[in-house]
Parts: structure tokens; sequence; C-alpha cells
């Protein structure tokens, strides 16, 4: 969206109340008065209208009638006025994830994952992250948890090959997050052209979320939170799967802000129901190396 449309947008309403409805409220509660420098005539002088009310509350009244009418005018303009379109709100959103994304090659920060199954925690690692002189995104681990020790015989290979498995399930869910965090631009405008992009209102006026079907996989849907008055990226919702439909995953992610308005993930929470396991990545300790 264009920076004076949302301007317009958000700042019509408090010059209507400024202009129009806080005046008009005023003079109908009988708070608009005569400066009280003028001489006040004694009230057998005051002039009538032929309906026996002082002069000056007719006026009154005429201004409250001028001012609900230019109000109903204002607001029958503002409800002709077309919300943007999807075509423009996916615009938007790619023009501030390029944005974002060219700002973040200029920080480095901490990115911690903690994989969890049945609420236990099974490993976390944490990672430097920044970007290269080639632009590819770089991760140096700072601390990661140790294997768990091998057990010996049988039993020891049973358990060895489940934590495998698990392991690898593990790795799997970590990747998908990594599909969907950040979005990307080219999948956004698939979504688009397929006719798979749609926009629900959250907050009328405050907030509204894009929603793409079929982003990453055939039966997904990646949600995409917008803040309308800085049109910026407030959250995003994925609705996914691992191997099959039946291995369903839920994501949500919050963003956050830097302080030159960038906008980055600060936390991730990945759940896959069907192993109980939880994968959280947190973002932290931004700081630029440029």
């Amino acid at each position: 969206m264009p920076k004076f449309y949302s301007k317009a947008c958000t700042s019509a309403p408090s010059l209507a109340h400024q202009y129009i409805a806080k005046p008009v409220r005023q003079l109908a509660q009988g708070l608009l008065k005569p400066d009280p420098g003028q001489p006040r005539m004694a009230e057998r002088e005051r002039p009538f209208s032929s309906v026996g009310e002082p002069v000056n509350k007719m006026k009154a009244f005429q201004f409250v009638v001028l001012g609900a009418a230019v109000a109903f005018t204002y607001h029958g303009l503002m409800a002709q006025t077309p919300p943007p379109s999807v075509a423009e709100r996916v615009a938007a959103l790619k023009t501030n994830l390029a944005i974002s994304q060219a700002n973040l090659r200029r920080y480095e920060w901490i990115e911690t994952t903690t994989v969890s199954v049945n609420g236990e925690e099974k490993s976390q690692k944490q990672q430097r992250c920044y970007y290269g002189a080639d632009g590819v995104l770089q991760k140096v681990v700072v601390e990661a948890s140790p294997p768990p020790d091998k057990k010996p015989g049988l039993r020891g290979r049973i358990i060895a090959n489940k934590t495998a498995e698990l392991s690898a399930y593990m790795q799997s869910a970590v990747s998908l997050v990594k599909s969907y965090v950040p979005p990307d631009a080219a999948k956004i405008q698939a979504a688009k052209d397929a006719g798979k992009a749609s926009i629900d209102v959250l907050v009328p006026g405050q907030s509204v979320r894009i929603n793409l079907r079929d982003y990453q996989k055939p039966g997904d849907t990646l949600g995409v939170g917008i803040d309308i008055a800085s049109n910026r990226v407030s959250a995003l919702t994925v609705a996914s799967y691992l191997d099959s439909p039946s291995d369903a995953v839920t994501m949500t992610v919050s963003m956050a802000r830097l302080d030159d308005g960038t906008s980055y993930a600060s936390d991730i929470t990945l759940n896959a129901a069907a192993k109980n396991l939880t994968v959280v990545v947190q973002n932290s300790g931004y700081r630029k190396t440029s």
C-alpha cells in the first residue's frame, strides 16, 4: 500500500473527530458559549425567533444540523473508498520482506533451537548467524547438547535405532521451519498468480491476514498478518505437514522490529502432534556487523 494512502486512511478519522464530531457534540451540549468579553444583553432585550427561542440557540441548532450533514457525507465518502486489492497487498508484502531481508544482511544474531518430545527437552543448539560476503547466510555452532550415551548389546542397538529415527524426524521438522521463515517472494507471487491468495480482516482498520494456499506443499496454508498502519508483517501462521498430510504440523511466528525498523522473526514454534514434538526457534542478540 502506498504510504500516502496508509496515512490518509489512518489520519482521516482523527481529523473528522477534531473538526466535525467534536464541535458538533459541543454545540449539542450547549458548550459553545458567547465570548465572555462581550456585554450581555438583558433577558428582555434578547431577540427572539418566531417560535420563542433565542436567536443564538437557533444558530446553534443550525450548526448542529450542518455538522451532522458534513459528518454523514464524510463517512459516505470513506465507505466508498475501496480497500487495497489482493494484488496490491501482495506487492506491498513482497516489498516489505525485501527491505527487511536486505537490512538483515548488516546484522549478526544468535539463533537458539530447542526440540522437545512429550514436553521433555531432547536437544538444544545455539548458532551465531550472519551473512557472508557472497550473501549466503552462515551459521556457526556456539553451543549444542552432547549426543546421548550409547548402550551396549541388543537393547543398545534398539535404542540407537529409535534415537536415529527420532533425530531424523526432528531434523525434518527444523528444515520445515526454514522453508516457511522468512516467506519467499517467488512462492508468494506463485500463490497469488494461481488464484490461491485471499485476505481476511482481523481487526477492522487495524490488521488483516493474507492467506496463501499451496504455498510450499499441496494443501498447506501460510497466513501473513499485516499491520495496516505501518504496512508491516506482524505475525505468521502455518498449517502444513511433514511426510504426508496425516503428519500435520502447525507453526506460529512472532515478528519483532529492530531500532531501524527492520522486521525479523523473533519466536517460532512448530508443533507436530503425531510425535508430540515441539520445535522452538528464538532469534536474539542482534547487532550490526557494518
